[in-house]
This record gives structure tokens, sequence and C-alpha cells, in this order.
């Protein structure tokens, strides 16, 4: 079998990127190639990890690999996000595969309940049945067609509808049309003989459900829909409008966005649209479905109002009054609630706690707005809170959206201050009396909102973060008090308030009128539109920096979400044109980073003062990847093992960042300007009882650490990675891709004239003598290995080294039982064996590392047709050339911990080194030994010396030539057998001899 970059007929291989590995792999499993395809599959999804397309079709390519378990752990990956019909049946289909039978169970009866009938599960539906020892089964489609199986030859279900026994008359055995009434039946239960069957209950709204959105554009109106429960038979709609009455749009199947609808990754829906000439000029558009439901996004309005430019230039009709008004007698707190039972009692429990001890504060009113919750414990809750004077209640008839629910509760609020509140938000004492000072701290002050872990432009630690930070009632009572100290009294002008809590004052309310719920349907963009009416009017909106007010976020709506933000903010954008530029400069100017930066302090002040041990140790060091961040990472927690804190510092665009360096750390990341905020950080350290730094590396930094050091005036260890203090290109690599050799001066300048420096000094003799100093005054000059110690001689004559290796290479121990300390098994999903020897090469590849090294050697075995072939586990700097000499597989990136699982599953024959620059240590070669494999490197570094000291592999000259390599690496592997994990485990069992 020809390895993956060509086919037997000689065509071209596979892209690279993402799309042509999973193009790839359904070539192959069209082929019938199921292991190879995985291969592809599992390539794919380590490319693009956050893609849950990718992942949909991994789990596809894994149950067609036989390899159940793990296609229905990708599954459930994917349906975290939201459950569908495809994911739903493949995740019954990979549990009958690994014959976890009462996961199956209960898989397939949830399909069959929600989604009904697939003859693909009438087989795997049998097999549960045979063995869960179950009467048999059921599945209703939405047509009214109940299947079964599993009931003796001929003989059919009892069917009771809302109580009363339906018993089929005609049948085949297998199936049978219900009575039309069904659909208005609200229990419908199938059994045999008295005993209910598999997917007895089927809920007939989620049989019959549709879902789907619709929203405004440049052209006209366009929307999708589909029906979960038969997402290929097109959903009945209806548009009308003032104009044309009512009419079928025409649906299209519309590809690629089903993970963004509800759909399913790669899932399609029915799409479908209507130029603006073919609505009517005035009035709303409806999208309904039968029975009358609108979808998400319906009603349309046709008209918008007259555009107003709200940024850079505005035209304001300036009302605001020309001294600060009387506080408001009363104030009203609205909570619009709709589902989400316990986060909505959290919330109102918060409210009512805190609002409860002012009792010299103006009178506030809890009104909750029930917008028709769905849940009737909910509403049960509620209706005792209510009587129970703890709130006030109203409540509507039917679902209106948020927009409506917040004007139930503002339509008799006229002289009161308003707070908006969202459901799932959650506050803590002082919270409303700040927001308050702050409404009256200004003349023109029309709205307040707070910071929050999670609510865009006002999220604290960071306005941008990759996941929103979670908080607990007890976090939030901590950063609500630590912000009233930080940021007490203090205000930031915002372009907008944040509907999530949003203080309206009476005097801005009154001019400005209720939110637009006409224009803006279920939600989203109301608030800004409020907003941007007060702004045109004089009013401006501020963030209470000093109070700080939990919040989920992004839970309404769910599928329907992005649908909708895209529907109302095209409608904010041609209301408010620059409303868009108006939030970008907010943005880009932050005027919020130094309340952040306060409250941020306070934390880690806090948690100086709580902390107990020996004081702190800082790890500096640059902020990428790679061997150095583990080294760190493994020292802060040793330090944090001996009882002091780990404190990491990395480079910032202009200073520095400091992390919490302990496992699960609490401390928000903080930025520190250099020099103007030294003092800042400089006191925290000292806060910390900082006794020792660790310097690990100066990537990025320049002058500051040492800078930093002298300030501190505490002892620090230099811990050498690299040749970076000594090398302007790090790794000691030349201009001819090689280990350079250490030439003299002059080659050292030639060399950076021709590459230039990756350290940011060009100078060499300067960029020594700045070593040599430093490493005069450090208290311990740490190295890995005897190399570096000889090679950091040679150019820094005066230093010593204290040597301390990153690993125990126990030398004492053969290749197999030094692998057999590891007990991670073979991973699946690597290529099959195919005849050749098999080099498996780790890491990430660069050209330092070897790239152009191992690019030569595989196109040197294309071209004489040599028995060899590679595996990179990892990841390299340029992918496509290597894949395209059809002797090389790419893994793509891994988790540090699946990696001797990784190579082990490779299979491989003999490890493979290519670096071309002398290491200082290496951690993939250790991985490699633990898989089990012989390594061959070049005579170079740290890597031959350890090659040397254990036996386990071979080391070749640098500048063999490629064919030569090639045929030493054939002969060297099949001059002796790969270690296999059984014979790891043998020695495992037996131990040491």
């Amino acid at each position: 079998m020809n390895m993956p970059g060509h086919d037997m007929d000689g065509t071209a291989g596979p892209d690279a990127d993402v799309g042509g590995a999973v193009r790839h792999a359904r070539h192959l499993a069209g082929r019938g190639q199921h292991g190879l395809a995985l291969a592809w599959m599992e390539r794919a999804a380590r490319l693009a990890p956050g893609d849950m397309g990718v992942l949909y079709a991994l789990a596809a390519a894994r149950l067609g690999a036989g390899h159940g378990n793990s296609a229905a752990r990708a599954i459930e990956t994917v349906m975290e996000q939201g459950e569908f019909r495809a994911g739903l049946r493949l995740l019954v289909l990979a549990r009958c595969v690994e014959r976890a039978w009462p996961q199956a169970a209960r898989a397939l009866g949830r399909f069959f309940t929600r989604y009904g009938f697939d003859p693909a599960l009438r087989v795997p539906a049998g097999l549960v049945c045979k063995y869960m020892a179950l009467r048999g089964w059921c599945a209703l489609d939405p047509g009214g067609v109940l299947h079964w199986g599993g009931l003796p030859a001929g003989c059919a279900p009892d069917v009771i509808l809302d109580g009363q026994a339906w018993i089929p008359r005609q049948h085949d055995g297998q199936r049978v049309h219900l009575p039309r009434y069904w659909r208005q039946a609200h229990e419908i239960v199938v059994q045999y003989d008295g005993t209910p069957l598999l997917g007895a209950r089927p809920d007939r709204q989620a049989l019959c459900h549709v879902t789907g959105a619709v929203m405004l554009d440049a052209q006209g109106m366009t929307g999708w829909a589909f029906m979960p429960a038969q997402p290929d038979h097109p959903p009945e709609l209806s548009v009308s409008d003032d104009a044309h009455g009512r009419r079928a749009p025409v649906l299209s199947r519309q590809w690629g966005a089903g993970g963004e609808n509800g759909a399913g990754p790669t899932m399609p829906v029915w799409g479908f649209g209507m130029a603006w000439s073919d609505l009517a000029l005035h009035g709303t558009v409806h999208i309904a479905m039968p029975g009358g439901r609108q979808l998400i996004g319906s009603p349309l309005p046709v008209r918008l109002p007259r555009a107003r430019q709200v940024f850079p230039t505005m035209r304001r009709r300036v009302r605001t009054p020309d001294h600060i008004p009387r506080r408001a007698v009363r104030c009203r707190v609205v909570v619009p609630v709709y589902a989400d039972r316990a986060r909505t009692l959290a919330c109102l429990d918060s409210v009512t706690e805190t609002l409860a001890r002012r009792p010299d504060a103006p009178a506030v009113e809890i009104m909750v707005v029930d917008d028709a919750t769905p849940d009737p414990t909910l509403a049960t809750a509620l209706d005792t809170l209510a009587a129970a004077g703890r709130i006030s209640l109203r409540r509507h008839d039917a679902n209106q959206g948020y927009p409506a629910a917040v004007n139930t509760g503002l339509s008799d609020a006229d002289g009161m201050d308003v707070v908006l509140l969202n459901s799932d938000t959650l506050v803590a004492p002082g919270w409303l009396d700040e927001m308050l000072r702050v409404a009256y701290a200004r003349i023109d002050t029309g709205t307040v909102s707070p910071l929050s872990n999670d609510a865009s432009i006002l999220t604290w630690p960071d306005p941008d973060p990759v996941l929103p930070r979670s908080c607990d009632m007890d976090e939030v009572r901590q950063l609500m008090a630590a912000s009233l100290r930080a940021n007490g009294g203090r205000d930031v002008e915002i372009p907008t308030a944040h509907g999530f809590c949003m203080l309206i004052r009476h005097d801005c309310l009154r001019q400005t009128g209720s939110f637009r719920s006409e224009l803006y349907g279920r939600g989203y963009g109301e608030e800004n539109d409020f907003s941007m009416r007060a702004r045109l009017a004089g009013w401006r909106h501020r963030a209470a920096a000093g109070v700080f007010v939990g919040h989920v976020g992004g839970v309404s709506f769910g599928a329907q979400r992005r649908a909708l933000q895209q529907r109302n903010l095209w409608i904010l954008n041609r209301l408010f044109p620059g409303y868009d530029a108006l939030v970008q400069a907010h943005v880009a100017a932050d005027p919020l980073a130094a309340a952040r930066q306060r409250l941020s302090l306070l934390v880690w002040q806090r948690v100086a003062c709580q902390t107990s041990g020996d004081g702190a140790v800082l790890l500096v060091t640059h902020d990428g990847a790679g061997g150095v961040a583990r080294v760190v990472a493994g020292r802060a927690l040793q330090w944090a093992e001996t009882g002091r804190f780990p404190l990491v510092l990395e480079p910032a665009a202009d200073g520095f960042m400091l992390r919490d360096g302990r496992a699960g750390g609490t401390c928000p990341v903080v930025r520190f300007a250099w020099p103007e905020q030294a003092d800042d950080l400089t006191g925290l350290l000292r806060a910390f009882g900082l006794r020792l730094i660790e310097v690990h590396h100066h990537l990025g930094h320049g002058t500051r650490v040492r800078e930093l050091c002298a300030l501190l005036d505490v002892p620090y260890d230099r811990h050498v990675h690299d040749y970076a203090g000594i090398c302007p290109r790090i790794t000691l690599v030349g201009p001819a891709g090689r280990y350079c050799g250490e030439p003299d001066m002059a080659g050292c300048r030639a060399c950076v004239q021709a590459l230039g420096s990756l350290v940011g000094e060009v100078d060499v003799a300067r960029l020594r003598r700045d070593t040599a100093r430093e490493l005069a005054g450090a208290r311990r000059v740490v190295v890995p290995s005897t190399d570096v110690a000889r090679r950091l001689v040679r150019h820094v004559p005066d230093v010593s080294c204290e040597i301390s290796v990153l690993e125990n290479d126990s030398p004492d121990l053969s290749l197999q039982q030094f692998a057999a300390g590891c007990a991670d098994r073979p991973a699946p999903g690597l290529p099959p064996r195919t005849g050749r020897c098999r080099v498996v090469v780790a890491g990430g590849i660069g050209p330092d590392k070897g790239h152009g090294i191992l690019l030569a050697a595989a196109r040197d075995a294309r071209a004489r047709d040599l028995a060899l072939e590679f595996i990179v586990v990892g990841h390299t700097s340029d992918d496509a050339p290597l894949l395209d000499t059809g002797r090389v597989f790419i893994t793509g990136p891994y988790d540090g911990e699946d990696a001797v699982s990784l190579l082990r599953g490779a299979r491989g024959d003999v490890g493979f080194v290519p670096s071309v620059c002398p290491e200082t240590w290496c951690f993939t070669l250790t991985q490699l030994w633990r898989a089990g494999l012989r390594c061959v490197a070049f005579d170079l570094g740290a890597v031959s010396e350890r090659i040397r000291t254990t036996g386990r592999g071979a080391c070749v000259p640098p500048g063999l030539p490629v064919h030569q390599l090639n045929t030493f690496l054939l002969s060297y592997a099949r001059a002796g057998h790969p270690v296999t994990a059984q014979s790891i485990h043998d020695v495992s069992e037996r131990g040491p001899s």
C-alpha cells in the first residue's frame, strides 16, 4: 500500500490544510481504506481542534474504523453545543459497536422519542432489545407512522392517546398509520402486553417542531428553517405582508451553516429569501409556521425610522438638565424571566438579599416579568415569591421576547430610576447604591452599567477573553467588595449601556422612551438602540467601575442567537450610522483599562495577604510554547509544592505580563507598562515576599528583566535553555542552514548581517558582554547538560555552570526497561503499516529542527524507491512539500500528555531526531525512548551526549549526505527489532533485571 501523499496512479496527494485532509480521508474511506482514512481525519481534527464539523467527521471516521468508544467521545463533545438527529444516531451506532448496551439503550430511547424512526437503527434497536432484555422498541415518525420491532411475528403494540387505547386494525407487522388526531394528543404511550416499549413516549412537540430564523440585509429578507426530526423534509412556511397577503417562500438546500443554527455541523438547512422589490413598502413581514407560530426574528420591519449618524459626528438634540436633579424617590429593578429555573432563582435571591439591607436608601421594588415561561416549577416558584411580598410579578400570556418584557416593567415607571437586570446575573451588597451614586454624580449621565466577568466592553479582567471567567456567588461578593474598594466613586464614559445590568436615570427614561420591541423582536441590540437615542438627545452612558455583577452571558435563544444578533445589528447600524465605529473607537482607546488594572491588583494583593508559606519565586520567561514553557511550568509546580508562591513573568508589548503560576491559579493575568508602572509591579512582588528570581529567557523582554532585577535587589538564578545569550540567531545555525561551527567574531557578524537577529541585539560582542555581566551576577547558572556548559564557557570563560538535567535518563536501564516505566497504550488512528521501514520523528519540526533534512530524505526515498517512510508525530513549519513526497505522514499538533501514546501508535522501527542545531536537551528524544524506539541523531549537542551515555541509539556525522543517511536508517532499522507494546508490558510486569 502506498503512503498517503500519492495514490498508486501517481496523481497529486492531498492538500496540507484541514480541508485537504478531510477530502483525502473521505476519498480513502470511499475506497474502503478505513484505517488510513481515520489517520487523515485525526490529522484534520488536530489541525482544527475547535471545528465541530471536523470533529463530527472524525467521529464518523472512527466509527467506520470500528473504534466505537472514541467515536462516542467525539460525538458527545460535538453535541455539548446542541443535540442533533445525525449526531444522536451516530452515538447510538458507536455505543452498539463498543457493545455498551445500557448507554446504547438510553441514546436510542431518546432518538426514538424526539426524532422518530430511522431505518439505519432498526438492526441496532433489535440488538439493544436482545442484550438489554427489553420487550421491543417503537418509533413514531412526524408523518404519523408508528414503527416497531422485537415483538412476536404478526403482533402490533397497543397505542394509548391521552389515556384512550387505540388498537391497530390493519398493519404489516412493522408499522401502522396512527389516526389523524394523534397530533392533538398531549400524551402518547406505546406498549405491548402492558409493558412500555423502548421509545414508548413519543414527544409530539419535538417530532413536529420547526426551528429557524429570519433577518434583513441589503438585498431584502433572508432566512433558514428546518425540522430537527425530519431535516431532509422541507418545512411548511408562509410569508405575509400588507401588500401581497400570504404566500409560500421558495425553499432550497443551504449547506455549511448547520453548526450555527442547531441542525448540526455540516448539516444542511432549508434557506429562503425575498428581494426588497417583492416585499411591501410599509408595515411588517411575518414568516410563520403551521399553527401561526413565527420564526425567530419575525415580524420584520419593512421601513425603518430615519437614520441618524452617531459617530464620528452627530447632531445632538441637547435637552439634558442644567443641574443634577434630585434623586428619584423610588427605584424599580426589572428582571425579565423565561427559563433556566436554577439561575433565575439564584439571581432573584441575590437581588432580594442585597436590597433588604438598605434601611435608609430609597424604596426599591423588584419587578419580575414572566415572559410566559414553559417551566411550571419556575412559574410556581415566582408565585411563591410574589405571595411572600419579595417581588412584584407580571405575566405575559405568550412569549413576546426581552424588549417587550422590559417595556412591561417600564410601562408605569415614570419618575422612577429603573435597573434592567438579566435573570442570569448575580449581585452583591453595595451594587445598587454605587450605581445610583454614579448616576447622580454628573448632570448628563443617562445610564450606568457595571463591570462583569462577561459583558463585552465591560468585561474584567480582559474585555476580549478566550473564555469568560466563571463566577459563583462567593466570588461575586469578593469581587464586588474589591471593586468598591479599588474604584468606588469612579466612572468611565462608554459608548453604550449593556443590557445585562443597566440603570436608567428617571429623567433620561422620560425623555428617551421605552425599548422599540417592534424593531428588535425577541431581543439583542434593543439597549444599544435606546443608548443611541439617548446619546442623540445629549445623554451620556457611564460604567460604574466600583460595581461588579456576575453574569453567565449568551445563554438565551440557543442556536438562533447568531441569527438574532445579525438581524438586529443590521437594523441598529442602518438606524445609527457610525455605531460600530463608535464602539471600535472605544475598544481601541480602552478607557476602562486603568479601572480593570486597579481591581486586578487588589485581587492579587488580597491573595498575597492570604498566602502562607516561604515567600514567592518569580519565573521570567518568553511568551511562546515549547521546551522552555514546559520547564517553567514544571518549576512552578515544584516551587508550589515547597510552599513558595510561583509567579510567572512574560513579555507584553509595552512591559510585562504577570501570571499566577499555581495549578488552577485564580489570580487574573495583569499587565504592567514599563517603566511607567514599575512601582506597581515591584510593590506587588514585594507584597508576596519575593525570595528568588529564576530567569529562564529574555526573548521579548529586551533589557527590561535586567532593569527589574536591579530594582528588586533579589538573588536570581539564570537557567540556560538555548544560546540566545551568545548567538543572535539563538540556535547556532548559520546561513547554510546547518550548525555554524561557532566561528570567530567576524564569522558571527557576517551571519547576523546576512540573517538578522532574533533577540533584538545585532552586536554580537555587546550581546556576549551583557550575558557575561548577567551570569557573573547570578547566584547560580543552571544548564541542562555538559555539552551546554562546554559551549557556554567557550564564549563566557569565567562562568561557573551547575549541570541540572531536565529528566532522568536512567542510563543503567535498557531501552526496554526504560520504556516499561510508561504505561501509555498505543493510540489508534495512525496510518497502518505498509511493509516499509518506518522512521518516526517527534515534535515541532522547523528549519533548525531538521525540516530540510527530513524533506531531502523523503524525496530521496521516493526517487530511489526505498522501502522507507516517515511519520512525524507533531507538526512542521511547512507540511505541504513533505506530504507531497508520498513518504511522509504528519499527525498535526498534539497535547503533551498524548505524545508517548501517539508515538507507540505509529508502530515505528526507529526514531529519528533530525535537528541540525546543538540541542540543549530535547524532550522529544525522551518521548521516543518512552515509546520504545531506538533513535538516530546527528553527532551534535545534548542529543548525541545522551544517546552515547544510554546506548539507546546511534549518532551520524552532521554533514552526512542524505542518500547515506537513508541507507543508514534502513540498515539500522532492519538490524534490530522495535520494542513492542507487548515486550514493554512484559518488562513492566517483572521489573528491571
